[in-house]
């Protein structure tokens, strides 16, 4: 599968370019909360070497949009603005005039700005030239020149030719210009990410790098010779954040930084270069301190209320990928109210989750109007069923960043027993990273376990699932601490027999030793579909019918299956005669977007779809776990279809419906009309084995979870 181009997860409120000297600079403006807090005061993420454009930004964008008015632009040579040839075109004193240029386009008035690396000293000079105007400057990383480079760097000339191309003899215009131009990306950027398990981080820079040429680097590193003397004194306040592990310029540059200017140090221990990408929440709510220090700020109003006073709150966090998990935390949530009385529950969530509780009558918290949707950049990433599920998630990483700093604000704002996330990957990783935010009871609840490679992503994609998997062990190992709960929804036998990467342990007996099993949640009760004719009256199915029911889940991902579907009603209606369909697109396909064909009804959302495939003879879903264990359950033969390149749904659910011995696997490849009537033909005769499910699963996670409270 070929990966698509990350696309911002928070789209501009506004672009537009600005013209200096014939030279093009394009920025974005995100303004939504111009008119909220702090005086409207705008903050301007501005570029730095022209190695990476202002998505370098991307995992701040999201967060301060959320609070602040936000100006981000593309320094020249990068992104997209304009590469003009020559050293000239890249001095100092071009950058600043830039910053000058955008903060008038945009109409920036009060600001701060917030700088990187070699445009530390644009920020610094900006802010000289507009006492008034400037509030505060942020220097991340600076390279400012105020202390010589790491011994390593220094001994080896940008300009003259080299017998070796090893280490930083690598950052060198000959190399870059004669073939050496990638082989120099990775190393640099594995130097500017210093810190273990930066794969994405580096990915991104190298990916970056790409987009200016070599040549135009050259002329940006020319221009290093005509550069801002010195330090100006500044009348703003100042924050320097440097990292005491940074390869790029030494962590003696931050301090004598805040020296010079009488500024605050925050010291990244084990930090690398860019720590705004490699710790963002850390960054991020820095940054928004900072602001709300030197800006205006808005009077508090904020109740306290005393210990004692306080009713028992859970705030539950369901994740939004598919709506399985919405139904399985409802049934714990509905006994978690019963065995604790006045238990008030809230949820942060996402469409379609919330399209799920709002048919419940449960209380979805304003702030969940912030999160970044998930599903729909799971269906962006989606080709003809066709989803990297591990990729996709890895290219989710600003998207988890904003929502988990939105979670942030909620703990912040108010006070929780406990925090119940259902595969919240934001929120457990981040959690991780910073375990000083952990002011909760914490459980954390999955229905699988361990990343895994595809077998054709060669040895490239099984050393990232590896070091994706290495890191979650190395987080539970240092901060066992940080959950209280580990949930496993399902049996030991449920889980993949595969080691979660060389050197590293079996995932099962590492689950076993790390979680609590439940046994499977189906989120209903077994009795509401027991009487099947009396389910089919209440629904409207004829008895005497054979029905099929087709559902591809809450994500929009499935338009393609349901395609290949209606392509094979007609030849499956000649194979067994008086076969009627039913197509349930769910909340988030269009069933317009469908052809009609006889013989079959076709709907959108249905809330109690457990209900409809227990009245079904025979059934086609996708792979997903929870809608293929709700058939198990109703002992409804079915057809599962993997989207193609999810290890979850090629692995980890295709390992429980074996053990289960349910469902029959039809790859997508093989899903031709002649193959899907043949299998809807043949279920239809076969008796069905599957191993029962338990009825008690529910209660047993509630009880877990009750201990907490």
């Amino acid at each position: 599968m070929t990966s698509k181009p990350q696309r911002p997860a928070h789209p501009a409120d506004q672009e537009g370019t600005v013209e200096r000297d014939g030279v093009t600079i394009a920025y974005s403006v995100y303004d939504s909360a111009a008119t909220r807090g702090n005086g409207g005061v705008t903050v301007v993420l501005l570029p730095t070497w022209s190695i990476v454009p202002s998505r370098v930004w991307k995992a701040q964008v999201p967060y301060l949009a959320k609070h602040f008015r936000v100006v981000t632009f593309d320094g020249r040579g990068s992104g997209r603005s304009s590469a003009p040839a020559g050293p000239s075109a890249y001095a100092d004193r071009e950058f600043v005039a830039d910053t000058l240029a955008v903060l008038a386009a945009t109409g920036t008035g009060t600001c701060v700005l917030v700088s990187l690396s070699r445009g530390v000293p644009w920020a610094l000079q900006v802010a000289h030239e507009l006492p008034d105007q400037v509030l505060g400057v942020t220097c991340i990383g600076s390279a400012a020149g105020l202390a010589p480079a790491q011994e390593e760097r220094i001994r080896w000339s940008w300009n003259e030719r080299h017998d070796t191309t090893e280490g930083w003899a690598k950052y060198n215009r000959h190399h870059w210009t004669e073939g050496g131009y990638d082989d120099f990306l990775r190393f640099f950027f594995a130097q500017m990410f210093s810190e273990p398990h930066s794969t994405k981080q580096l990915e991104d820079g190298v990916g970056w790098g790409h987009g200016i040429s070599p040549e135009r680097l050259v002329d940006t590193e020319l221009a290093r010779q005509d550069r801002i003397p010195g330090v100006q004194e500044l009348a703003c306040p100042v924050l320097v954040v440097h990292g005491s592990d940074d390869h790029i310029r030494p962590f003696s540059e931050g301090v004598a930084l805040a020296e010079l200017t009488g500024g605050s140090l925050i010291t990244v221990s084990g930090g690398g270069h860019a720590p705004n990408a490699r710790d963002p929440v850390m960054v991020n709510r820095l940054l928004k301190d900072f602001v709300d220090r030197v800006a205006p700020v808005q009077p508090v109003r904020r109740t306290w209320v005393r210990a004692l006073n306080r009713p028992k709150r859970v705030l539950y966090l369901s994740s939004p990928i598919g709506l399985g998990h919405a139904r399985r935390d409802l049934a714990i949530a509905r006994e978690l109210k019963l065995q604790n009385p006045g238990l008030e529950i809230d949820w942060l969530a996402q469409h379609p989750v919330t399209r799920v509780l709002a048919d419940a009558g449960e209380t979805v918290h304003p702030a969940s109007a912030y999160l970044l949707n998930e599903s729909s950049h799971i269906e962006f990433e989606c080709d003809e069923h066709d989803l990297h599920a591990f990729q996709a998630i890895r290219r989710m990483d600003e998207i988890l960043v904003a929502n988990f700093l939105t979670f942030a604000d909620v703990i912040d704002d108010q006070y929780y027993d406990l925090v119940v996330g259902d595969e919240a990957w934001d929120v457990d990783y981040f959690l991780h990273e910073n375990p000083e935010l952990k002011r909760f009871a914490y459980a954390w609840l999955t229905d699988f376990v361990g990343w895994l490679p595809m077998p054709d992503g060669g040895a490239s994609e099984a050393a990232l699932t590896a070091d994706y998997n290495a890191e979650m062990i190395e987080q539970r190992a240092r901060f066992r601490r940080l959950r209280d709960r580990s949930l496993f929804i399902g049996d030991p036998d449920d889980i993949v027999d595969a080691n979660f990467g060389p050197g590293l342990p079996s995932i099962r007996s590492w689950t076993e030793e790390n979680f609590d099993f439940t046994g499977y949640i189906t989120g209903f009760d077994p009795s509401e579909t027991a009487d099947r004719s009396l389910l089919r009256a209440r629904l409207g199915y004829p008895l005497d019918a054979k029905l099929c029911l087709v559902t591809v889940g809450g994500s929009g991902v499935g338009t393609s299956l349901l395609h290949r579907v209606l392509e094979a009603i007609p030849m499956a209606r000649r194979a067994v005669p008086g076969l009627e369909f039913v197509i349930v697109t769910g909340p988030r396909i269009d069933p317009s977007t469908l052809s009609s064909v006889p013989g079959a009804t076709i709907h959108g959302y249905l809330p109690d779809l457990h209900h409809h495939l227990a009245a079904a003879d025979v059934a086609i879903t996708q792979g997903g776990l929870t809608t293929c264990m709700e058939l198990t359950a109703a002992r409804v033969p079915f057809i599962y279809v993997p989207l193609q390149h999810h290890f979850e749904q090629t692995f980890h659910v295709t390992a429980r419906l074996n053990r289960h011995n349910a469902g029959h696997l039809l790859p997508y490849p093989s899903c031709t009309p002649t193959a899907l009537s043949d299998t809807l033909a043949k279920l239809l005769t076969e008796p069905v084995s599957y191993l029962a499910l338990p009825t008690t699963a529910t209660t047993t996670a509630a009880t877990l979870l009750s201990e907490l409270l």
